[in-house]
């Protein structure tokens, strides 16, 4: 599990060798995404949440792969020339991140008549059906959502490694 103390640090390292001093850094409180480029602030962000979790290199790779926007800007997206950069700086992840998510600070619980469970961080808007029992929405597997109050004393325990 990554130390944010050590993480920060990575982050100002790389910020100082790629990018200009109009850079920053910072944690926020994401639950679902890694990490995220600021092209307007001009800051790059780690979630907290999940930095806490992964191990150095996966946390090293996700500075890598935000480092790889704010050289390539905003215009580049995840294509050729992003990927160009990201090569180039050493990252050898994909464009998205697919590892865990912070689901205990998920207050949407949704549950399907088989028993499987999805999080959402926010409400429903509409209706929504199992993917694992059926690849297209199907009324027989709709989840059925309840919410769960996260406390603070919740939040703060997130931020320890399991």
């Amino acid at each position: 599990m990554a130390d944010l103390n050590r993480v920060r640090v990575w982050a100002q390292a790389l910020i100082d060798l790629h990018l200009d001093d109009t850079w920053s850094f910072d944690f926020d409180h994401a639950k679902r995404r890694a990490g995220l480029c600021d092209y307007q602030r001009r800051r790059i962000t780690v979630s907290r949440y999940l930095a806490a979790r992964f191990e150095d290199d996966d946390i090293h790779q996700t500075l890598l792969h935000e480092v790889a926007h704010a050289i390539a800007g905003s215009a580049a997206g995840h294509g050729r020339e992003w990927k160009r950069i990201a090569r180039d700086l050493g990252y050898v992840g994909g464009t998205t991140h697919h590892g865990e998510t912070a689901t205990e600070l998920a207050p949407w619980v949704g549950t399907c008549p088989a028993g499987h469970v999805s999080y959402r961080h926010r409400r429903p808007a509409r209706e929504t059906s199992c993917a694992r029992c059926s690849r297209q929405f199907d009324r027989r597997h709709l989840f059925v959502w309840t919410r769960r109050e996260i406390t603070a004393a919740d939040r703060r325990a997130a931020l320890v490694p399991r």
